[in-house]
């Protein structure tokens, strides 16, 4: 299936080309049906309303097509998914051991630092696929897409994932060094410039720079350019610019103290410096502000207006710079509220957005504007209209910090975390090679996650018949030693791990029986076998041993005895297996110890053939349909002329076999005893049968005639096992 636009493709179609105008004239038109889940669809023909003329011609099978209008991850896509799945696992792990240990343990420091570890996880693998998608010529996902991931997840972890013990600290320095990070500005290429001139002064260019790197923070660069100023005519701005350099390159930073407490009273300080450059600043006449290019005295009263931490100079001055709500709420947190928490950034947030809102267009600046305005349900939302691994694994570290309600909604029965995370699970869906992870993320997601991964484990393409395929071309050395092994194949093998992982046994049994099916359709019995045992279905099993018995009667011994070989080897295992049903094993001993016969009388080792036919009546093991069958076989034993097979005992087993199925026959039981013969010999029925038998007993009594010439069969029979057996 492919997208096109509004349109989807089925492949194979289901109206061939140049054949639509037949499929009108039939009465039929398209139907489809969406699917709850996904953004699947089931595309069928079905009978048009005003086709009342057709005549019903009973029940009629149609096809139905499967598509999605969902894109199929691609390769780069899938690398990504399958990292970050590893960390998605890794955080089940540490809530699952919450679960045993306590909340308390959930919220303890070491837990805390493992949720922050795996947030920054998250953050360096999206910021890998952006430099990496960034660098191709062409993805399913822009480069700009995982940047902004990077950028959401990098603003999460600033502002809900700390380190341990920082949550009540200022967040204005974290803040600014994420707004660097991810939104340069100025650009380089300014700076690159402005250095290589003389008087950079008076480049149009230069005080817009000076003012928006002390805004950024930048001291390095403001200092250097600050600098340059020393060659400026005007000797007052020589003379600031000296004061001002130091004060931009020793503003506090909390990083740098080890107590909040002794931040606090260095930034007093240093404000109270701010302070005295504006006083000097002030006091300069009114004639020297301007150098005949610019008023260096309003620039330079910004710049110092930045330190002071003047809300009303910070906006103006972002505004002009063309900054956006971002830029002024961080600045707030370093200049204007050094000690800015991160539970009262939602109240300047929410100031600066009303005169400066987001852009409702673009889907990264509403997630981030929800994360500074603390709210992160509405985060979720926009998160997943950006992208829904966003959204889910958003979603899934803020349920383990407790930043969302984790108690179920009673109309969906799902908590938000899960509403976001089966999402994206459903998301995956689209390809099924992605199954394995799928399930992951919705057994996570309580009973409608469970009950959505069993169907999901349950419709995985098997891809069986390849590996049929597989096994006959790799030699029946190869196929002998898989059977053998009993091992299970192919993405079946895979399956059974992953619901041995999860507890989920009857999809497990269900998913072998079908593979078991599958397999018997293919005439690998030998594997249709193993999956019946691993599902103890017994009666499956029952079933595979009749295929094989059948196909005696269709192909013949030789075929028989190739079949029998290869399921021959699971027979001991099955003995020994305490909840096997004794009859379906009984029917699996009949079937091999009938193709041993077979074999030996092939290979001419006439003497064990008569033994092994005489004793699969003794021991019972021949079921009642396949007697006239094996009484048949050994009509040709009995007519042997170099010597009697049977000793007297043994021919005496078969005879009474052979009137018991007449007599059966004569009271009406034919069917059950002479079906397998009937089916065997063809379109005779019942007559042919019992002619056949007719056949078998008078070679009988051609034998028994020449046990009594020579003395019930001859010493070299009566030495033989025969009597034991008696």
């Amino acid at each position: 299936m492919s997208s096109i636009d509004h349109h989807l493709n089925l492949f194979p179609p289901l109206i061939q080309v140049g054949h639509a105008e037949q499929f009108i004239q039939s009465g039929k038109t398209l139907s489809s049906a969406q699917s709850p889940l996904n953004q699947s669809y089931a595309v069928f023909p079905s009978a048009r309303k005003d086709a009342s003329s057709l005549k019903a011609s009973g029940v009629e099978e149609q096809p139905i097509f499967f598509a999605s209008s969902e894109t199929s991850p691609s390769a780069e896509r899938r690398l990504f998914i399958g990292d970050t799945s590893i960390i998605f696992a890794a955080l089940q792990n540490l809530t699952n051991t919450a679960q045993s240990r306590g909340q308390e343990w959930l919220h303890s420091q070491e837990t805390h630092n493992v949720i922050r570890k795996l947030t920054l996880d998250y953050v360096n693998f999206t910021r890998e696929c952006w430099i990496h998608t960034s660098s191709q010529g062409s993805s399913q996902f822009s480069g700009d897409h995982y940047r902004s991931l990077y950028t959401c997840l990098a603003l999460f972890a600033v502002l809900y994932v700390p380190e341990y013990g920082y949550e009540d600290a200022p967040v204005g320095d974290d803040l600014m060094e994420w707004l660097n990070i991810h939104f340069i500005e100025p650009s380089t290429e300014e700076g690159d410039h402005l250095s290589g001139l003389d008087r950079p002064w008076e480049d149009e260019t230069f005080w817009p720079y000076l003012v928006r790197v002390t805004l950024r923070g930048l001291s390095k660069a403001a200092t250097f350019f600050l600098a340059t100023l020393s060659t400026h005519p005007s000797d007052n701005l020589r003379r600031l610019a000296q004061r001002l350099s130091p004060l931009v390159q020793s503003q506090p930073h909390l990083q740098s103290f080890e107590a909040e407490r002794d931040f606090a009273y260095a930034s007093h300080r240093w404000k109270d410096k701010v302070k005295a450059l504006r006083i000097e600043l002030d006091s300069v006449s009114e004639s020297d502000r301007h150098d005949g290019i610019e008023n260096w005295w309003d620039r330079l009263s910004d710049i110092v207006g930045i330190l002071e931490g003047r809300n009303e100079v910070i906006r103006r001055v972002c505004e002009d710079l063309g900054a956006d709500w971002r830029e002024i709420s961080v600045s707030w947190g370093v200049f204007a509220d050094a000690r800015l928490r991160r539970q009262d950034l939602p109240e300047v947030a929410s100031q600066v957005l009303d005169d400066m809102p987001q852009d409702p267009t673009n889907l990264e600046d509403m997630v981030h504007a929800a994360l500074f305005s603390g709210d992160p349900a509405k985060a979720l939302s926009h998160a997943a209209q950006l992208d829904p691994w966003l959204a889910a694994h958003m979603a899934d570290l803020m349920q383990a910090l407790s930043l969302i309600e984790k108690d179920a909604n009673e109309d969906s029965g799902l908590s938000i975390r899960d509403f976001y995370v089966l999402g994206y699970a459903q998301y995956l869906h689209a390809d099924p090679a992605l199954w394995r992870i799928t399930v992951a993320y919705m057994f996570s997601c309580g009973e409608t996650g469970v009950r959505s991964a069993d169907e999901v484990l349950m419709h995985v393409p098997l891809k069986l018949r390849s590996v049929g395929s597989i096994l006959h071309g790799q030699g029946e050395q190869n196929g002998a030693d898989n059977l053998k092994s009993g091992d299970l194949a192919g993405v079946v093998k895979d399956i059974n791990a992953t619901c041995y992982e999860y507890q989920r046994e009857e999809v497990r049994r269900t998913i072998c029986r079908i593979a078991a099916q599958t397999f018997v359709q293919e005439k690998e019995y030998g594997l249709a076998l193993s999956y019946s045992s691993s599902a103890e279905d017994w009666p499956g099993l029952g079933r595979v041993v009749d295929r094989v018995l059948q196909e005696y009667i269709n192909a013949g011994p030789a075929q028989f005895i190739r079949y029998v070989a290869g399921i021959a080897p699971s027979l001991q295992a099955l003995r020994m297996q305490s909840g096997a049903q004794g009859i379906f094993v009984h029917r699996l001993m009949f079937a091999v110890r009938y193709a041993e016969f077979h074999q030996r009388l092939g290979n001419q080792d006439l003497q064990d053939a008569a033994w092994d036919l005489v004793s699969m009546f003794q021991d019972g093991l021949s079921p009642k349909s396949w007697w006239a069958v094996l009484l048949c076989d050994s009509q040709q034993l009995l007519q042997h002329d170099a010597t009697l097979l049977f000793p007297y005992a043994g021919a005496c087993v078969l005879l009474q076999h052979l009137e018991e199925v007449i007599a059966r026959t004569d009271q009406g039981s034919g069917d059950e005893h002479l079906r397998v013969l009937v089916a065997k010999l063809g379109s005779g029925g019942t007559t042919e049968a019992l002619h056949a038998l007719q056949g078998v007993r008078l070679s009988l009594a051609k034998y028994f005639a020449r046990c009594t010439m020579i003395g019930t069969g001859g010493k070299q029979i009566l030495e033989r096992k025969f009597i034991a057996a008696v």
